[in-house]
């Protein structure tokens, strides 16, 4: 998502081309299974503002995407406060020099500030440790949807969801900023994951599939082979051990999308152990 040229903070725009075999759908649900954390309601209000435009034309609330449709939206930029709020919660520093720093994330909290999570968040407690982080820039925005340029996420690059832990890298100046952005970029990154999944597994494998939103549950994510929807996702797993009813496996991911690891494995029929979702 970019600013609009003429308001630049208060508006945010996405556009999108749908696929070659793009079945008929209406807009509000095709535009539902592409943006990351926006409601249908917003969808049609934007509709309803003559804010959404298919081919650079106006559409009306019943109109049915179909193939290499340009499809446009722009909608204000909701944002309860401007400022984020410096709040003393412990870091697990692993690592730190003048421009980069290692923190290790427990699970429960949530990387950045969102809907449902204004506060208590690792960018709150950066910003008490820390005084002017960088922010990501959008020349090096590319397949990782993690990454995207927003004063709320200093010195943030990539993030991992609330319930996963690992290893996050912050960076400290422009220069750590840009650095590893580039990298992330050039996917010269590698980043592991380890899950305990229900069932045997195959000794190693690789999924391909875009991911994308439920058409029937907005709630949930869902992988779609044919690419019809979506996004491109790819994740390598190996099996490390077997446990009887659960397996072990380290995933390597190519792509960063929302939730990725959950909806393959549940797609090979290999569902996280503890997933209430």
């Amino acid at each position: 998502m970019i600013g609009d040229k003429a308001y630049p903070e208060a508006m945010e725009t996405f556009e999108v081309q749908a696929a070659g075999n793009q079945e008929p759908l209406r807009v509000d649900k095709f535009l539902l299974n592409l943006m990351y954390k926006v409601s249908r309601s917003r969808i049609r209000q934007a509709i309803e503002a003559k804010s959404v435009w298919v081919n650079g034309k106006e559409i009306k609330a019943n109109y049915k995407v179909r193939p290499k449709d340009v499809v446009r939206i722009d909608f204000p930029r909701y944002r309860p406060d401007e400022t984020l709020i410096p709040e003393d919660i412990p870091l697990d520093v692993m690592f730190e020099d003048d421009d980069v720093l290692l923190v290790n994330k427990p699970a429960g909290l949530v990387v950045h500030p969102g809907v449902g999570n204004w506060t208590g968040t690792l960018a709150n407690a950066l910003m008490y440790r820390y005084n002017n982080l960088p922010t990501q820039q959008n020349e090096f925005v590319k397949d990782d949807e993690s990454a995207k340029a927003d004063a709320s996420r200093a010195g943030i690059v990539h993030r991992l969801d609330k319930n996963t832990s690992g290893v996050m890298v912050v960076a400290k100046t422009p220069l750590g900023m840009k650095e590893i952005a580039h990298q992330f970029f050039e996917r010269t990154t590698h980043r592991r994951y380890h899950a305990l999944v229900w069932g045997e597994t195959e000794d190693e494998g690789r999924i391909e599939g875009n991911i994308g939103r439920d058409l029937r549950n907005e709630k949930v994510y869902r992988i779609y082979k044919d690419g019809s929807h979506g996004k491109h996702a790819v994740t390598h797993y190996k099996t490390i051990e077997r446990f009887g009813y659960v397996s072990l496996v380290e995933c390597r991911l190519e792509t960063g999308r929302t939730h990725q690891i959950r909806v393959h494995m549940n797609y090979l029929g290999n569902s996280i152990v503890g997933d209430d979702k």
